[in-house]
């Protein structure tokens, strides 16, 4: 079983508007409401692909019990640890001439909720899957993650760490099955400026070194590349979608290679497929489907 973790979940209310006068009533043309976070981007993802698994964090007030709801609509099940004050954050974007983000705090979490989680994570048994995805929010240790996959990693659990900076690198000395950082999030961690392949190749692979068992790294148009456990390369190019959105792109591609992975055990089929869903995110207002996925697959194995 797949197990993802979202600490902030997030209710995503984007606003279509003209263009934006400050101090005056703005009216919008249409809006559209999405539910998310990376943990939930990726639960959403593997159940357009077949996959189940089990979505975990922390809801708070109405926001969180909506997002709960939503994702129990969808048959994905939940272990959402209820927050005693506050809401689960609303993310507020302004589509105009511009665009404009506003996003919320969400709710403090305090320490026995947290003991719960890993409480809960702690139950995982051998051959489960954990994705923890995203930053940790300012009220929960920042070693959280950390913490976590010292208990987990005394079974044969894969962990998979999505997540940028220091908090990433924290992790490698875990070795997570899978991380996957960004071209930006590369850059960041090694303080340099990436130009080629050779450079996301010889970066990558300083993670491989580190402990990761596996890297995914993700470029946008110029494709992605894995990183093996042998340091085998395998690089994908970029389909040529027309490019709607890049929320969730990232998240769309994890849940893609593992489920390729668990289904063939072919690393590069299991890229293939990530490569797919998260270009089917991409050329989506929200998150890829299974018809937009089926006809990317099907388009990419004659391209």
């Amino acid at each position: 079983m797949i197990h993802t973790v979202t600490f902030n979940p997030s209710v995503d209310y984007i606003v279509h508007i003209p263009s934006v006068t400050v101090g005056v009533t703005n009216r919008s043309l249409h809006e559209e409401l999405y539910f998310g976070g990376k943990g939930i981007n990726v639960s959403c993802v593997l159940r357009e692909l077949g996959v189940s698994s089990v979505a975990h964090g922390f809801k708070a007030g109405f926001t969180g019990q909506a997002i709960e709801d939503h994702l129990r609509s969808l048959d994905i099940a939940t272990h959402f640890i209820p927050l005693p004050r506050g809401n689960s954050r609303i993310n507020v974007k302004l589509s105009a001439d511009c665009e404009t983000e506003i996003n919320g705090q969400g709710p403090d979490i305090p320490s026995d909720a947290l003991k719960e989680l890993i409480s809960a994570l702690s139950q995982l048994r051998e051959g489960d899957t954990l994705v923890l995805a995203g930053s940790i929010p300012s009220s929960l240790p920042q070693d959280t993650y950390e913490t976590i996959l010292k208990i987990v990693s005394a079974k044969s659990i894969r962990c998979v760490v999505d997540a940028s900076g220091e908090l990433l690198v924290n992790t490698l000395s875990y070795h997570p099955f899978l991380v996957k950082p960004n071209l930006r999030e590369l850059e960041d961690i090694f303080s340099v400026k990436i130009v080629t392949m050779h450079d996301v190749e010889r970066y990558g692979s300083r993670l491989l070194a580190r402990g990761a068992q596996n890297v995914l790294v993700s470029m946008g148009c110029e494709g992605a590349l894995l990183i093996d456990g042998d340091g085998l390369y395998y690089g994908m190019p970029a389909l040529p979608v027309q490019t709607v959105n890049t929320v969730g792109a990232g998240d769309s591609m994890v849940a893609g290679f593992l489920a390729g992975y668990d289904k063939s055990g072919d690393p590069e089929e299991a890229l293939r497929l990530g490569t797919v869903c998260g270009a089917a995110t991409a050329s989506l207002p929200g998150l890829a489907t299974k018809e937009t996925i089926d006809a990317l697959a099907s388009a990419f194995a004659n391209h």
